[in-house]
């Protein structure tokens, strides 16, 4: 796997390096570029650890591995956590898919399926499945890149997941899928129950050659039904913003609306956080295990995401 330095920069006393994997075996073959937060060296050296943990950031629809590095205020809370923070691309660029016969979509056609929005899945449906198998490589081209560049001292052992909206429900999705690799997982607004939201149906239908049935081993809505807390305890953390309106009625109760400011995504039922954490307190899941928290007024942008960034990591940090 060859891989290339292309950027390197100082930020709260340590660096944030941007590489090149060449052709990266998950995608086909396509060049992929990820990001890497080292804390400063002489902070982990001096307390006698050699390696770091890491956090492994997916982030949204249309991003790329520059938007949470820029905006999402990681840095210096993690500088003083000592904690790494890894931000791999969303999706592969550059396979070319038109639409065709087999695929209707091309991979270019909306902002919310194909460039952009890999959704962290593997592709079963032709001709994405050459392609768009970002699972794959989250777990093993990047894991690997990891251990291949010099310098970047991640433990491999202690590494936790977290992302925003579609990479939320990456974070929350891979988390539970594949236990050995990862510690825990929060989610800044995500897609909770994407077999039943606008933006989880149109991956679905257009990654999988099952299509939204298929898809259900995806949502971690349906997996988590699966799991049960004497078995596999589990560590998430979600916050999410929502939109309320304070519109008084005769019994002095108040109800959600969409008016005011917020999160319409959350208000268009693309996030469905109430679904996931209903599910998990029926498969007996405590609120100490997986935490929902929903927030008045906060959007789904990036300032919403360095409001809670610090907590995140505060909590992630008990946990690596």
């Amino acid at each position: 796997m060859e891989i290339t330095l292309t950027q390197s920069h100082a930020v709260f006393g340590g660096s944030l390096r941007k590489y090149t994997i060449a052709s990266a075996p998950s995608l086909g073959g396509l060049p992929s570029n990820f990001a890497v937060f080292i804390p400063p060296p002489q902070d982990y050296q001096e307390s006698g650890e050699q390696k770091v943990p890491a956090v492994v950031f997916l982030s949204g629809l249309t991003c790329t591995e520059d938007n949470a590095c820029q905006k999402g205020g990681f840095f210096g809370p993690a500088a003083r956590r000592r904690i790494a923070f890894v931000f791999p691309d969303t999706s592969p660029r550059g396979a070319g898919i038109g639409a065709n016969q087999s695929s209707p979509a091309g991979e270019t056609d909306s902002w919310d399926f194909g460039v952009g929005a890999g959704f962290y899945i593997d592709a079963t449906r032709a001709p994405y499945a050459a392609h768009y198998n970002m699972e794959s490589f989250i777990t093993q081209d990047l894991p690997r890149a990891l251990q291949l560049v010099p310098g970047l001292s991640i433990d491999p052992a202690r590494v936790a997941l977290s992302g925003h909206s579609m990479g939320g429900h990456g974070a929350l999705s891979l988390y539970l899928k594949h236990p050995h690799l990862f510690k825990c997982a929060s989610a800044f607004a995500p897609i909770c129950n994407p077999c039943a939201a606008p933006w989880g149906i149109k991956a679905f239908t257009g990654y999988l050659a099952g299509g939204v049935e298929e898809g259900r081993a995806h949502d971690v809505t349906e997996i988590i039904k699966t799991l049960r807390p004497e078995e596999r305890k589990l560590d998430i953390l979600i916050d999410c913003g929502e939109i309320l309106c304070l519109f008084h009625i005769a019994s002095h109760s108040t109800r959600r609306c969409a008016q005011g400011r917020g999160d319409q995504f959350y208000v268009q039922k693309q996030l469905l956080p109430e679904a996931f954490e209903a599910a998990a307190r029926a498969a007996g899941y405590p609120a100490t295990q997986v935490s929902v928290s929903l927030h008045d007024f906060y959007d789904h942008s990036y300032y919403f995401i360095s409001s809670f960034a610090e907590a995140h990591i505060e909590w992630i940090a008990e946990r690596v």
